[in-house]
């Protein structure tokens, strides 16, 4: 039965997605990213470089240490005071953006870096509760929910900060547009709706069994753990076969975000405004998306669904890089979108499914680890053989081997019994 409180931990949890999305979107993907490249940097080349460099750091880091992480918290029943602190630092380090003036690039790299990293971090325990929230006949449907209502709030952040910051001759609440101060404003607007959203998960979200053992043995007995979880290997078999199949389809996912604007705007002449509104448009498209497949979660499963999502992606990714008109394009976009978001929230409620009781925190460790250890890749490939053949469209369709790859591999999981409610 549903209890007030436990009704209120589910508020609480999704609005956490509705917090730090928009970290995702005005900072890292696009506002203070171009802004970054375009007038902090010495060139837009040296930007881009740098920019680059910065996702790489993050993504090694928090590979390395989320599982590191997850067990301690496991073993310390530390989830929720870890999940406050990286919300803390997180925010602190979003604001503290908004005064690098141009020219300070290795201020802005490192305000970033500790942003981008403890968001991350912050999403590992935020994912842990998944499981404990609900049950496996209705996890798809709260992961969607979540993962819907992270696009909308980071669309509503991006729209206020458009209308009011970006976009005005004068800016609102007093900024000016010299050094590109409204600009730099974003970030302040980012780290208060981070910290605001977020006070009902610190005030509502309560850990399960958080009685945990004695500080002075609780990192010994976390390494124990993670130790334990790799000789035990063949007992999570299929949490193996699916965080490598996830290595593929998911590398597609961060290569079509990361170059989609660009490809746009080279293939088709797509100008900076068009390339904003195509992804606000992708962004809404994801949200409805995912709440909405999330009860087709419930209802066939999370892999089904992700391998239904990887089906329209594929398509979607063909047609992109055959049309020759942007009509086609922006319908290409929405596609993607609609099945970009439950490809993602499928994933994280399939995780939640295969997770041990007492051991969420390391298993999402090891979700962030197959999400960003190999985050490169993908966009390597693209370079190289759009390099080699002189062609964005050749080198775009790397993504269509990524999903392919990934939904093959996927094939071979089985999933928990109790996922289908069809079983």
């Amino acid at each position: 039965m549903t209890t007030a409180a436990s009704r209120r931990a589910i508020v609480a949890w999704v609005l956490y997605d509705f917090a730090n999305s928009p970290f995702t979107t005005l900072v890292v993907t696009f506002v203070f990213a171009q802004y970054f490249t375009e007038a902090i940097a010495a060139s837009t080349v040296e930007g881009t470089a740098l920019w680059g460099y910065a996702i790489t750091v993050t993504a090694l880091t928090v590979a390395f240490l989320s599982p590191v992480l997850g067990a301690l918290a496991d073993q310390g029943g530390y989830r929720k005071r870890f999940l406050i602190t990286a919300t803390v630092i997180g925010a602190a380090a979003t604001a503290a953006l908004y005064g690098v003036l141009p020219g300070e690039v290795a201020q802005a790299l490192l305000f970033f870096v500790i942003a981008n990293i403890a968001f991350e971090f912050a999403n590992v325990f935020y994912n842990a509760w998944l499981p404990e929230l609900t049950t496996p006949a209705n996890i798809g449907r709260l992961s969607g929910w979540g993962w819907g209502m992270g696009y909308f709030g980071g669309l509503l952040a991006l729209g206020i900060a458009l209308v009011t910051l970006v976009m005005p001759d004068t800016p609102w609440f007093g900024f000016d547009t010299a050094d590109g101060e409204n600009i730099r404003a974003t970030n302040l607007l980012v780290a208060i709706w981070y910290v605001v959203f977020s006070l009902p998960a610190a005030l509502w979200l309560q850990v399960r069994g958080s009685a945990r053992i004695p500080r002075d043995r609780v990192v010994r007995r976390s390494f124990e753990q993670l130790a334990r979880t790799f000789r035990e290997v063949r007992r999570h078999r299929e949490t193996v076969k699916f965080l490598v199949a996830r290595l593929f389809y998911n590398e597609g996912l961060v290569t079509i975000f990361a170059f989609g604007g660009i490809y746009a705007a080279g293939t088709f002449g797509f100008a900076v405004r068009d390339v904003l509104i195509f992804g606000i448009v992708i962004n809404l498209a994801a949200g409805l998306g995912a709440i909405a497949m999330g009860y087709l979660d419930d209802r066939l499963g999370a892999r089904r669904t992700i391998l239904i999502s990887i089906i329209g992606l594929v398509v979607a990714a063909i047609v992109g890089v055959t049309a020759e008109s942007p009509a086609w394009f922006w319908a290409v976009g929405i596609v993607i979108g609609i099945f970009s978001g439950p490809n993602q929230s499928a994933s994280r409620s399939l995780m939640g499914r295969y997770a041990p009781p007492g051991m969420e925190n390391e298993f999402f460790g090891f979700f962030a680890f197959s999400g960003k250890l190999t985050a490169f890749i993908g966009p390597f490939l693209l370079a190289f053989v759009t390099d080699v053949t002189g062609s964005q469209r050749a080198g775009m369709s790397v993504v269509i081997a990524l999903f392919v790859i990934g939904g093959l591999l996927l094939l071979l999981v089985r999933e928990p019994r109790q996922q289908s409610s069809l079983e």
